[in-house]
Parts: C-alpha cells; structure tokens; sequence
C-alpha cells in the first residue's frame, strides 16, 4: 500500500457534532492525486464522540484516550499512529472550504524550503478571523497588554503585535508563527522537532513549535489557497479559556525566554489582568466584553506557574505495524 502523502490529525475533546461535521466534510473533499489518511484522538469525551466518529467514519483511524491529555500530546499520539510524508493538524471546529488536504500539499511540494505551512481561517461570511497565523511574544506585546493598549487599540498591529491585525492573509507571505488550527508541516521536522512539547496542555504549544521550527530553518509561510471556516472555542468556557490561554503564555516565556525576561514578561501579563480586572470592578460587567477578569486575577497563582512538567515521550517513533519512515521527498506521482 502506498505511503500516503499526507496524515491528518484531529484532537477532539466534547465537540461530538462539529467534530463529525468536519470529518464529513474533509472526507468527501478528497481527490484522486493527492492520499491522506486521517487519524482521529479523542480527549476521553463524555459526549459520545468517539462512539459516534466509529459508526459513522469506519475508515478513520480512532484513538480513544482514557484521559484528557491536551491538545499537544494528543497530536504527538496521533502522529505517532500515522504514517504521512506530511501531517496536517485541523481543529474539530473547522469546515474544510474545498480540498483543503490538496491545496496545501501541492502548495507545500512546489515550496519545500518553507517546511511549515497554513492557510485562511474564516468566519461563516467568509473574512478572515484573525487565526491562522500569530506574531511571536516579545517584551512589547508584554508591555501593551499590561498597559491595555493591544485592547484599546486592537485594531493596530503597532499596539497588539501578536494578533497581527491588518494582516493581509489573501496573499502568500511568510508568517511569524502559524495557529494549529490549520498547521502543515513536513513529517521529518516534526520528528526532528519531537512533536509537540508535552509541557503544553493547551494553547502556545503552536507557537512553541513555530519558534523551534523557525531556529531549524522552516519559514512558515501562509497559503491563501487553502481555507477553512472555523467556529472556534466550542470546547472551552470565557474565563476557563482565558486560563489557558495565560498558562500557556506563561509556559512559552519561560521556555523561550531567560529567566529574568521571563520574570518580566510574566509580571506584565499579571499587570494587564489586574488592570482588567479593576476596570471590571469599577465600570462592570458592559464595559469589559463579557469576560470576568476579576475571577482571572483571583486564579494568577494558577496561570502565571504555567504548565506543570511531563514526562512523555515524544515523536519520532514507529508507528505499531509500520515500517520506520524513509525519509525521501515527497512527490505527488
């Protein structure tokens, strides 16, 4: 059986219905010159996902985890299960506009020397939502959200740098950092990169491998060709999201960056949630766009610790019943 030109992997965690919506979609969006298989984990989901993805999606690959693991790690299982010259990472939220699979291999195969690549995340009208791809964190994105700049003027990429507003993504251009919501990369980086770092539960995991895969060479690079519309945060409440989000902010300073850098870029994130969090106290609730950022600041313990450390193993390893991967170039013969 011929290796497949692409995996995909999908980490599913109780979003039963958008996760069957986007396998159908992404099956029926195969085409003949380009293979892929696709590999599903379930995150322990008490929704029936997992039972349900089997009946209706016998030829996916199903990994039913007894626990949640986080989106990271799950990636690693699933590539680790799956054999692709490349893997594609593709959020349960997503519907694939198009053969997305094809669009980003041809494009990855004429472009090899970028390595990393995504395409246009949208909104249901089809503008872009600002996902696909991110600005790195650096002590001035620090400085504006503790001073509530990157809020106040969201809209300008001067004050919110990592969100990257006003970014053109309806033309190909070289990215700092590309979302794991629709990520391609070549399946000997992701290798030599050992997935996914494990210490990220949730969120920054991608930036985290964006950066290690930039230091190795990768210029992630954005594929307008290639697109999805994606609902986004199904699986995670407002203030619950947050959290993870800072956790996992917190997790990137301190494995990027040297330890007092880190200190100040923690402190920052600490100053612009306390900021929210008095402007929440004193103007309410209409003023603060729904988020409760005085149950934030009152969990700061939590989320400036980061991710705890785990000991996992990571990619590459032999898939059970595979031979060990050659590493040859990919083609689309």
């Amino acid at each position: 059986m011929n290796r497949p030109h692409v995996s995909v992997v999908i980490v599913s965690y109780n979003t039963r219905e958008l996760t069957l919506g986007c396998l159908r979609e992404l099956i029926g969006s195969r085409t003949p010159r380009v293979r892929f298989d696709v590999t599903v984990v379930d995150n322990a989901s008490s929704d029936g996902s997992a039972d349900a993805i089997a009946e209706q999606f016998p030829e996916v690959r199903l990994l039913r985890l007894t626990e949640n693991v986080g989106w990271g790690r799950g990636v690693n299982r699933g590539a680790v299960a799956s054999d692709g010259e490349y893997l594609l990472l593709l959020n349960p939220d997503t519907i694939p506009v198009g053969p997305v699979v094809a669009d980003l291999f041809t494009f990855a195969v004429q472009r090899p020397r970028h390595l990393v690549y995504t395409g246009r995340t949208l909104l249901a009208d089809g503008t872009d939502d600002g996902y696909s791809c991110w600005g790195l964190p650096s002590l001035w994105s620090q400085f504006t959200f503790a001073t509530g700049l990157s809020t106040v003027f969201s809209r300008y990429r001067w004050s919110n740098p990592e969100g990257l507003p006003g970014y053109d993504r309806r033309s190909v251009r070289e990215v700092p950092a590309v979302s794991g919501c629709l990520l391609l990369i070549e399946r000997a980086l992701f290798d030599r990169l050992g997935g996914f770092d494990p210490q990220f539960f949730l969120y920054s995991d991608d930036i985290d491998l964006s950066a290690r895969a930039v230091a190795l060479g990768a210029r992630p690079v954005l594929n307008p060709g290639a697109a999805v519309i994606h609902v986004g945060g199904a699986s995670s409440s407002s203030e619950g999201q947050r959290v993870k989000i800072l956790r996992g902010k917190a997790t990137y300073l301190r494995r990027h960056w040297s330890a007092p850098r880190a200190r100040l870029g923690i402190g920052l994130l600490v100053t612009g949630v306390g900021l929210r969090a008095l402007g929440k106290a004193l103007l309410g609730a209409g003023r603060t766009r729904g988020i409760d950022w005085v149950t934030i600041w009152r969990q700061r313990r939590v989320w400036a610790a980061g991710w705890p450390p785990v000991d996992e193993p990571r990619p590459p390893q032999v898939p059970t019943g595979l031979a060990p991967r050659p590493m040859a170039p990919p083609s689309v013969a």
